[in-house]
């Protein structure tokens, strides 16, 4: 094999990879969004949830594609592992399409009407249309169509060029000695997970092995482990999608790498001990495009009726190999309490609400505390938890208010009635909270990048606000938790005096920024934590209001605030004197 034919064949390989993606993102931009809304709400039962993955995949020519979509739904929340395991099996199946496909690029004719069906005039034909398409057509549907035809095209003559490029090894000794070593079912397997893995692509694995079987060096019993370690490398790229996922993402990527290991070692046993026992006559077959395409989809269709019976206990198999982590248990915890069964019981269910609630509430107090801690000392893992926690909060304020909406349906007596109000009125409250937390870290991540420290003068201004606002957090949040009107008076004073405070900081920054004792990088970083600092004590006061006035039966937020001042109500100034000389600067 000369330095041309290999340059030829890694030029074949280039073009196959760019066509195949080409035509999959084309298809994928014709679907449009339908495909996952098809793949969320139709995949109810497991048997439909494996023939949807398949025709899924068959249209977007990628199961890496497909899962991981599912790994971003159950990420998300919305699908469970179960749900998505029996899609992924459907997806092993479906990317088995592109092997079909790619045996037309093997189609020849001899002359005469049959020569128009000879890959040259398909391929041609195809990327005539697909370009008069892709340049001239205005829809954006039929440049989509364009992009696929010129993909599926590109795919073909990448096709031919590799199959060129190959042709002269069936001639070569070593070659053949080469491929005669992967008989051996170990090193079969571990030869196509690892090309697989590299290629990040079963379907370009499985055309290249197809390209190579055009020099009929490739055999039944070469082929067939190489085939079984391909579907086991195409888990890779799934793997690497799931890299800082919850643990039911995780999950799911891992299905996939245990679903292919699982059917590589049912397939491969059976095959082998039959074959021990009856010596199989077509093993000595040699392998054509054609053949690898009906041995690949023959056995990923025997992988997934087989495991489709055992999600049950693959899934036990995956919780046992990804625990959940403490905080997700103890959020599990939480969401196990808000039951649906609960809500014709509406007392039980306001109680389980409440506890519920409140465990977002410390989660949110505890996040922005998180969030302050690396403002004095940043590190990755302090500023990923703040963000992990964030989005938890975000899925407590999601199932917390479907639930209250539902219980809101129900008949309530009128202290059920003031519970719901009081904790749909603060719900979003405590997840701004948290909201701010983020900000904060990544304030805190953009002054240790770039290396930014503030003045003497200013530290200790940031710390004198720092501890009013952590002072606030524990008034407003215990409160709530502990139901104690006492608490939330106390609320509005500070929270009074730290809109005064932050006002105070900013004119004096703005006088060391004209004095050069700050720069314009600190100010920024400066104004910013202000602005989130200043937000986060508004929400507490949000907090404690809705306390107050639904506790009258009367939710006036101006008013309430207007009187408390005016009317010098609830002790009032004495508060706001106390808060101003403990919190002065």
């Amino acid at each position: 094999m000369s330095i041309s034919n290999v340059i030829t064949l890694f030029g074949g390989v280039a073009l196959f990879l760019f066509g195949m993606s080409l035509m999959g993102d084309g298809l994928k931009k014709v679907a449009g969004s339908k495909l996952e809304l098809v793949l969320y709400k139709l995949s109810s039962t497991p048997l439909k949830g494996m023939l949807l993955g398949a025709g899924v995949t068959a249209i977007i020519q990628s199961s890496s594609a497909t899962s991981v979509m599912l790994v971003g739904f159950v990420n998300s929340g919305m699908m469970k592992v179960r749900q998505a395991m029996a899609v992924i099996l459907g997806a092993i199946v479906g990317t088995s399409i592109t092997g079909w496909i790619i045996c037309l690029s093997y189609v020849e004719g001899s002359g005469g009407l049959v020569s128009l069906l000879s890959t040259s005039t398909i391929s041609a034909l195809v990327a005539v249309i697909g370009i008069i398409l892709r340049m001239f057509s205005k829809k954006q549907g039929k440049r989509h169509v364009g992009d696929i035809l010129l993909g599926f095209a590109v795919l073909m003559f990448g096709m031919q060029a590799m199959s060129g490029a190959v042709a002269p090894l069936k001639d070569s000794p070593a070659f053949i000695r080469f491929m005669t070593a992967f008989s051996n079912p170990i090193l079969g397997i571990l030869a196509g997970a690892a090309f697989t893995a590299v290629l990040q692509s079963a379907s370009a694995a499985v055309g290249i092995l197809q390209a190579l079987s055009v020099t009929g060096a490739i055999g039944f019993v070469e082929a067939y482990p190489i085939l079984l370690g391909i579907g086991i490398g195409a888990a890779v790229p799934v793997l690497l999608s799931a890299l800082g996922a919850k643990t039911g993402g995780k999950r799911t990527a891992w299905a996939y790498l245990v679903c292919s290991i699982l059917g590589a070692i049912f397939c491969g046993a059976v095959y082998y001990i039959a074959d021990a026992a009856v010596d199989f006559a077509f093993k000595s077959m040699v392998m054509s495009p054609v053949s690898i395409a009906m041995v690949n989809t023959i056995y990923r269709v025997i992988c997934a009726i087989v495991l489709l019976p055992c999600l049950g206990a693959i899934e036990k198999l995956l919780i046992r190999l990804i625990p959940e982590s403490s905080q997700e248990r103890e959020a599990s915890a939480d969401f196990d309490r808000l039951d649906e069964r609960f809500l014709k019981h509406p007392a039980l269910a306001v109680e389980q609400s409440r506890m519920t609630i409140n465990a977002m509430a410390r989660k949110a107090r505890e996040n922005v505390q998180d969030a302050m801690l690396l403002l004095h000392e940043f590190t990755e893992a302090g500023a990923k938890k703040v963000e992990q926690d964030e989005d938890l909060v975000d899925r407590y304020e999601d199932k917390i208010g479907t639930y209250l909406m539902k219980l809101n349906g129900s008949e309530l007596d009128h202290q059920e009635n003031e519970r719901v109000s009081e904790y749909l009125h603060t719900l979003s409250d405590f997840e701004r909270i948290s909201d701010h937390a983020m900000n904060i870290s990544q304030v805190a991540r953009e002054k240790f990048e770039k290396k930014i420290s503030f003045s003497a003068n200013g530290q200790h201004e940031m710390d004198v606000l720092l501890g009013a606002v952590n002072e606030i957090l524990a008034l407003s949040i215990n409160a709530f938790i502990e139901e104690d009107l006492e608490k939330a008076y106390r609320v509005e004073p500070l929270e009074e005096h730290i809109d005064v405070l932050c006002d105070e900081l900013k004119l004096r920054h703005i006088e060391r920024l004209q004095t050069g004792a700050c720069s314009l990088s600190i100010g920024f970083v400066f104004n910013d934590l202000l602005t989130n600092f200043e937000r986060v004590a508004d929400h507490c006061s949000n907090i404690a209001i809705a306390m107050i006035e639904l506790n009258k039966d009367e939710f006036e937020t101006h008013d309430y605030v207007i009187n408390l001042k005016e009317l010098h109500a609830h002790n009032f100034d004495k508060l706001y004197a106390e808060y101003a000389e403990k919190y002065k600067v």
